[in-house]
């Protein structure tokens, strides 16, 4: 448990670390402006696009030899990101970090729940796991800061080496050996492909939007694509012998709501996260170090609630319950952050938002995953999570992509209009917070109408066996 969560929490932090050195990133390799996004996005769209891939091959090959294969892979890409002395260079080593963060975390909350079968050990764990999960995103901001000021962009990457190569010995002897359905079965190696490329295409539109814009050519051409390959995809999935992704799965109620919720919920959780992050530095005028720590009473909350009192909550109310309580929770603090004054202060105005937003959050990321991963069997644990982590990511670009653009457009807006800069920049955070906000609520729907209770105690549970395809109890 310790090593799936510690190499879980180097993968995440490695989505938000960079964003404080980009400036630094930037003058040093000489980015264009144009270009500099792509840092983020090459490794967006590598770990969004193959997760749901890397998940089943966990599934037939072994989860045990995925994440390893995952661990070196990134590693090593870590180690060419801190060598990188061209910006082609540092892009091509951010999509090979990607591959490898995605072959990881892809089978790691399925390696979960095989390991705690026991619902009550499983939500504890759970707990755990989605913890590091939302903290490491708070504590990638902090790290990326300090290091970026004190000793170099180049740390940021290099501070995974000596991690991934420990974490990689301790798979070798801490993890059991498991065998998977073997390759043998068929891997619908074409509905991989159709899905990696679909996907791909998807997060490769959506992250581009901040260039594009949501109605150029460009993004409208990419979207229509992604959208016919994906929908290639379920075809092959629905009369391929061997799917890549059973749609049976997706007939299991818990595993569709929780997932379209997630996407909703994390939509809203990255926008939030980035937008205080900009208000802190270009309205407060907080240094990228300070910002990241204002963020941590989020990352604390979340833990004092997940690892804590989650389990138990959960135990006597049920996920369902848990879910929604946290769900209204998030939507309150977006809200009171939407009503932001110009001037507001971070004790008067930020802290109680933040720590109200880190205890929805510590109810709600546990409850997600223990009802995605219900309907899961020992031979689809890895696609089970795969789904999940690949429906987080897409989530996240798709929320970051509207949510920064809004703000945007309602800034620019206001400075033509005359507005001064710190106005006008308020005025398009607030509009992003009320958004995220609507996306919670939207969240909440579709948990009430989708979603079925679960209790964290011993419980019958019907779920379909992956080669039968019958019910068992």
């Amino acid at each position: 448990m310790w090593l799936l969560c510690g190499a879980s929490l180097m993968i995440i932090l490695d989505g938000t670390i960079v964003t404080v050195a980009l400036p630094a990133i930037q003058r040093s390799l000489g980015f264009s402006a144009a270009n500099l996004s792509w840092v983020m996005n090459a490794y967006l769209i590598a770990f969004g696009s193959l997760l749901l891939l890397a998940g089943r091959l966990g599934d037939l090959s072994g989860r045990k030899r995925v994440f390893g294969c995952g661990l070196a892979v990134f590693t090593a890409a870590s180690l060419l990101c801190g060598l990188a002395t061209s910006p082609a260079m540092l892009i091509a080593a951010r999509f090979a970090q990607g591959f490898g963060g995605a072959m990881a975390s892809a089978v790691s909350l399925g390696m979960i729940v095989t390991l705690f079968p026991q619902p009550r050990e499983q939500a504890k764990a759970i707990g755990a796991f989605s913890f590091v999960g939302a903290a490491g995103a708070s504590i990638g901001l902090v790290l990326g800061g300090i290091l970026t000021e004190t000793v170099g962009w180049h740390w940021i990457f290099f501070v995974n080496v000596p991690i991934g190569l420990i974490a990689s010995l301790l798979a070798v002897r801490v993890l059991e050996p498991d065998r998977g359905t073997t390759l043998r079965r068929g891997a619908d190696w074409l509905g991989a492909a159709l899905a990696t490329a679909g996907l791909m295409l998807g997060v490769y539109a959506i992250s581009g939007t901040a260039r594009y814009g949501w109605g150029s050519s460009h993004t409208l051409i990419t979207t229509v694509l992604a959208i016919g390959i994906l929908a290639a995809f379920v075809i092959r999935q629905a009369t391929a012998r061997t799917p890549l992704l059973p749609l049976r799965v997706l007939s299991v109620r818990n595993v569709t709501g929780a997932n379209l919720a997630q996407l909703l919920v994390i939509a809203a959780a990255l926008g939030f996260q980035v937008i205080v992050t900009l208000y802190m530095q270009r309205v407060a005028r907080d240094s990228p170090a300070a910002s990241g720590l204002g963020l941590l009473p989020t990352a604390a909350v979340i833990g004092i609630v997940s690892l804590g009192f989650s389990a138990r909550i959960a135990a006597r109310f049920g996920q369902r319950a848990m879910l929604l309580a946290g769900l209204l929770l998030i939507a309150a603090a977006l809200t009171l952050l939407a009503c932001m004054p110009l001037h507001g202060s971070y004790l008067a105005h930020l802290l109680g938002p933040l720590v109200l937003f880190g205890a929805g959050g510590g109810l709600t990321l546990p409850a997600l995953a223990s009802l995605a991963m219900s309907g899961a069997t020992q031979s689809d644990a890895g696609l089970a999570s795969g789904l999940f982590n690949t429906t987080q990511q897409i989530g996240g670009a798709l929320g970051l992509a509207v949510l920064s653009a809004l703000a945007a457009a309602r800034t620019a807006r206001l400075q033509v209009a005359g507005f001064a800069g710190a106005a006008a920049l308020t005025s398009g955070y607030r509009l992003a917070f009320a958004t995220g906000a609507g996306l919670v609520v939207a969240a909440f729907i579709v948990a009430t109408a989708l979603l079925r209770g679960t209790r964290s105690g011993p419980q019958r549970s019907q779920v379909t066996d992956a080669a039968t395809g019958e019910a068992r109890v």
